[in-house]
């Protein structure tokens, strides 16, 4: 991924140095295990274990492997070659009974979950602010608006909270993948444990905080890593379901609310008065980046017999790619409503804009309660409302004015039913649903 839409943390998960250091611990414990079972000689782990410091302080020549794979055509071949230079003679017992996909795939599930627990920490950050801010703007009244026309009010934080509350799921399914993808097989060619005793396996799981795989056939089944992106996917969409909202207010016809704007910020090359949605614009750009990659991760699952590497070069990919941008879109949204400027006053100004249109449901049902039919009371509010719509006024002079309306409801409670508190009387119980 571009540094422009990368954070250290998590480009440091991806690179290759890392990747080697992961290498050497699945080959270090397997050793150790063999070892303790009396396959290999406990010296030949005390070999592997002697470069340790070296290994995963990633003091490791990346270039030398590189060459070695240059002239063997395989990369884990490689990396062994590399080793064996370091650990002497008793490197003849590492990777004993293994093969490449052991190393690889529990190495990609290692990534995984080093990644997912950076992106839990991202998603944390969001919900966080979106509740800090969703409290803070609970009772600010603000238009809902349906087919993105005004339909009745709501609160700027009720908003929100139908925001935390995606979030909170995504989150959820996001911690659920982690845990299914996060899996060890260390169980040789075609995943018989023909020449490795099962044991390695739990041994190596337990010391990376995996969990075993109950049946790999040479490869980690890709059902798991498809699920993994797949919530990566929906995480992305959220992400976009809120931006698009924050465009859609910072629009200078509504302006409800705003990304901050910083002193000495500059909006446009051409026009000094700009002050654009560019960061929630750019998610909207990096959520479809992270959503396209879900397709390709379903793709993997198909693979031929019990292993090919069709998979492995998407994989080689889309995991970094896909982390490192939903990484940094996170903490992006984070700090978008962190920093939120919201205009209230605006916000009031457009819910009164329509005249009182907002209310018309509240004279229909009052109608209906009355006597009247369901047709004759949309009918007759109806009427008085496209009247509102399409001259102008208030929906209130009209009703009042409509003998119908008057004869039926009485002229103080046609008033009464414009009180906007009525649509607010049950945000507290949503709010402790959400954040119960």
């Amino acid at each position: 991924m571009i540094p422009r839409y990368s954070r250290p943390d998590m480009v440091s998960i991806w690179e290759p140095a890392n990747k080697f250091r992961i290498w050497y611990l699945i080959e270090a414990h397997a050793t150790q295990a063999q070892a303790d079972l009396g396959v290999v000689p406990q010296s030949a782990a005390a070999a592997i274990w002697k470069v340790r410091a070296q290994m995963e302080a990633r003091d490791i020549d990346v270039p030398a492997i590189d060459a070695i794979e240059a002239e063997v055509k395989h990369d884990v071949i490689a990396f062994l070659t590399y080793l064996a230079d370091l650990v002497g003679e008793e490197s003849r017992f590492v990777h004993q009974g293994m093969t490449s996909s052991d190393v690889l795939d529990t190495t990609l599930a290692v990534q995984l979950k080093e990644a997912g627990e950076l992106l839990l920490a991202g998603s944390s950050r969001l919900l966080a602010a979106l509740k800090d801010r969703a409290h803070e703007l609970k009772d600010v009244p603000t238009i809902g608006r349906s087919h993105a026309i005004h339909a009745e009010p709501t609160t700027f934080g009720l908003k929100l909270a139908g925001f935390y509350a995606m979030v909170q799921r995504c989150h959820n399914r996001l911690s659920d993948a982690i845990d299914d993808v996060s899996t060890c097989a260390i169980s040789g060619a075609v995943g018989t444990f023909a020449n490795i005793d099962p044991a390695v396996e739990t041994h190596v799981a337990k010391e990376l905080g995996l969990t075993v795989e109950p049946h790999s056939t040479q490869v980690i089944p890709r059902d798991r890593h498809a699920n993994f992106f797949n919530a990566c996917a929906l995480m992305a969409s959220a992400i976009e379901n809120i931006s698009v909202e924050i465009r859609h207010l910072q629009r200078s016809e509504v302006r409800e609310a705003e990304e901050f704007f910083s002193k000495g910020q500059k909006g446009s090359s051409a026009m000094p008065h700009k002050r654009n949605p560019v960061l929630t614009e750019n998610l909207t750009g990096l959520a479809r980046f992270v959503r396209a990659q879900a397709l390709p991760a379903m793709e993997n699952v198909a693979l031929w017999h019990e292993r090919d590497i069709s998979h492995s070069s998407v994989e080689r990919m889309i995991a970094p790619d896909v982390s490192i941008t939903l990484d940094f879109a996170l903490h992006r949204l984070a700090g978008v409503i962190e920093k939120l400027v919201v205009y209230p006053e605006r916000m009031m100004a457009n819910l009164d804009g329509m005249g009182g249109l907002v209310h018309s449901q509240r004279i229909l049902l009052a109608l209906t309660q009355a006597g009247v039919s369901r047709e004759d009371a949309y009918r007759i509010v109806q009427v008085n409302a496209m009247e509102t719509w399409h001259n102008g006024g208030q929906l209130l002079d009209r009703l009042l004015e409509d003998k119908q309306v008057v004869d039926a409801l009485g002229e103080e409670a046609v008033r009464g039913f414009f009180n906007l508190d009525y649509h607010f009387k049950h945000v507290d119980t949503i709010f402790a649903r959400v954040f119960a």
